[in-house]
């Protein structure tokens, strides 16, 4: 894909001056150089064109706010001083796997006091003697060479130097999001929390009630009883009697003497 149609596709309708970064990794540059940028992207501060057969950094427009800047697997082999003229304020460039051959192709950037990191892996120049001391004297502001300080210490992932600050950023909003979550998980546990206690509380409610309305039943029959006693208590003694032999299932003497005399 050429290089301005890709651009049209990274800005989704929006305006130059609203992108902050820009990944325009792996689409055909025009004769080895920057086409579609300008200095409409004024607030850039991250730019990535890795492999895209560049051959020079001349058509660069000046993007004053541009801090991180991608090149490697091109074919640039010199004219770093546009870099220095256009984007001042670099702090990280990677320029591993291009054509850089001397030290000196590395002079113009000097230029930029606030180049903390600087990447040459994979250039010729790597395999000069002593290319690391050399650089670090060529280059006193810098405090990573192909991600290892002037005593071979090597950048850690959480070091905002090596990384840039949008990487740290990122990192923050992460951990944003995972005490989100954490909260919604609490929260969570907390309404099955209440919804147990709310099982519990109406199935001790439903208990009570049972309670109630069996003692309520109790008392019911305990009532026909007492009316039942109540009642035989008003009958004369033989009939009471009788009542109480008829209820058992036997009969009365009187009236098998009486069965007997007939």
């Amino acid at each position: 894909m050429e290089m301005k149609k890709r651009l049209t596709l990274e800005l989704r309708n929006k305006k130059p001056s609203e992108v902050n970064e820009l990944v325009l990794d792996n689409c055909r540059s025009d004769d080895g150089k920057i086409v579609g940028l300008s200095s409409d992207f004024e607030n850039l501060e991250f730019l990535s064109m890795i492999n895209i057969n560049l051959l020079s950094v001349s058509n660069l427009p000046k993007l004053d706010k541009l801090r991180k800047l991608e090149l490697s697997d091109n074919r640039i082999s010199g004219g770093l001083e546009v870099l220095a003229e256009r984007t001042p304020n670099l702090t990280h460039l990677n320029l591993s796997g291009n054509k850089i051959k001397d030290i000196n192709t590395l002079e113009p950037l000097k230029k930029l006091p606030n180049l903390h990191s600087l990447d040459l892996f994979n250039c010729e120049v790597t395999m000069l003697i002593n290319y690391r001391e050399s650089v670090f004297t060529l280059l006193p502001q810098l405090t990573y060479l192909d991600g290892f300080d002037a005593d071979d210490h090597e950048a850690t992932d959480s070091d905002p130097e090596a990384d840039g600050d949008g990487l740290e950023d990122e990192y923050e909003n992460g951990e944003g999001e995972e005490e989100e979550d954490d909260d919604e998980e609490d929260d969570l546990d907390e309404e099955v929390i209440d919804d147990e206690e709310d099982e519990d509380d109406d199935l001790e409610g439903e208990e009570e009630e049972d309670g109630v309305d069996d003692e309520e039943e109790d008392e019911e029959e305990d009532g026909e009883d007492d009316e039942e006693d109540e009642a035989d208590d008003d009958l004369p003694r033989g009939e009471k009697r009788k009542r109480n032999l008829e209820d058992e299932g036997e009969e009365d003497p009187e009236d098998e003497e009486d069965d007997e005399d007939d």
